[in-house]
């Protein structure tokens, strides 16, 4: 049976194709224009944020945060270890070294103990993920970074819309970096934000994501012929005003999403809530989650892959959670990281996006309840 209910679905409509076709209509459809600006200027605000820069993606965001931070071989990055490997990719690209922090039990967040065991000679910074669109636990954080003069970057790829102690992700760490992918909240199909309120890191990553060299924008409508000179090697990281038009519309619809998201794991946590076999994931008081994804952790004697078969026979999507990134090849690392592992080979993530009526998830539940309870 092929999965009529996805597990994830981006929210877009006739707004979206309107504001492509206004970009269309302006003759600037390439990155790093007019468009861009308005959404940037628009994602700072609603962040709370002094400066956003629209990027092609979160990896390049990552990567273009730990070059501004002056990050090169020889240092090494404390990363938490459950999240994609994009997150490790970017320390890697500066050619620094990744290590890997294992992560909570209960919130799939980086663990603070694990960093403060792993801080060394050549630490010189923390890369927090918000897992799953929860964010982590920045007040020990970010004690941790002042305490041993470590910058603190908040990978906020999957937590748009989400807060920490009513503070809105994007505003948890000196720097944040944010995702526009198709499975996200907020989504142009691909796309990413560097948010911050420091005009040095601003000028810096403004700067390398176009080549290194000031917009063409920023030249338009001069009289004269300016020529730029390139002074330092940057890179082709710009988000297209297409894209940009898209977002703008989205982040309009950024509370709304967030808030249907959020009444549908209310609705799993009451219907699976006293299933045997599975633990729901949580929400800590203090926090509130933008539920990218929707994660069960089956009990060790269950078999995800039948599981996972079975869901999928009854039409019902689901996937992994995300990458132990520590046992991946690329790194090399032997540093163990047992709760990661554990999640990585437990968690089954189910459907989660704003679309879900409330039949579907109605159907959701109704299947996890009898794929587990044939399965226990």
């Amino acid at each position: 049976m092929s999965e009529s209910i996805a597990l994830g679905q981006p929210t877009v409509g006739e707004e979206e194709l309107a504001a492509v076709a206004e970009v269309f209509r302006s003759g600037w459809l390439a990155g790093n224009g007019p468009t861009c600006r308005k959404f940037e200027e628009e994602f700072a605000a609603a962040i709370g944020a002094e400066h956003a820069l629209a990027v092609s993606n979160c990896t390049a965001a990552l990567h273009l945060a730990l070059l501004a931070l002056g990050v090169g071989p020889g240092d090494e990055v404390i990363v938490a270890d459950y999240t994609f490997p994009a997150t490790g990719h970017s320390v890697l690209y500066t050619g620094a070294t990744p290590v890997f922090a294992d992560v909570r039990l209960d919130t799939a967040t980086i663990d603070p103990e694990s960093v403060r065991a792993l801080i060394g000679p050549r630490t010189v910074g923390i890369i927090a993920v918000d897992g799953f669109g929860l964010p982590a636990d920045y007040d020990q954080l970010g004690a941790l970074a002042a305490e041993h003069g470590l910058f603190l970057v908040e990978d906020a790829a999957c937590s748009a819309g989400a807060t920490y102690q009513g503070k809105p992700a994007g505003r948890l760490a000196p720097i944040a970096c944010f995702s526009f992918h198709g499975r996200k909240g907020i989504t142009a199909g691909e796309g990413g934000a560097i948010v911050t309120s420091d005009p040095a890191i601003d000028a810096k990553v403004r700067k390398l994501h176009a080549f290194g060299i000031d917009s063409a924008h920023s030249r338009a409508g001069q009289r004269d012929l300016p020529v730029p000179q390139f002074t330092e090697l940057g890179y082709n990281y710009k988000l297209s005003d297409i894209a940009a038009a898209i977002m703008r519309v989205q982040l309009r619809r950024l509370s709304g999403l967030v808030d249907r998201r959020g009444k549908i794991a209310s609705s799993y946590q009451r219907m699976l809530g006293d299933l045997a076999g599975i633990t729901l994931p949580v929400e800590p008081e203090d926090r509130q989650h933008s539920w990218q994804t929707y994660a069960l952790t089956l009990d060790p004697g269950l078999n995800r892959g039948e599981i996972a078969a079975g869901l999928r026979d009854r039409g019902i999507g689901c996937n992994i959670g995300t990458y132990a990134s520590h046992l991946q090849p690329v790194y090399g690392t032997t540093n163990p990281c047992p709760t990661s592992r554990d999640l990585f080979e437990r968690h089954l993530a189910i459907p989660m996006h704003a679309n879900l009526t409330d039949g579907e998830v109605e159907q959701v539940a109704a299947g996890v309840r009898a794929v587990i309870t044939a399965a226990s």
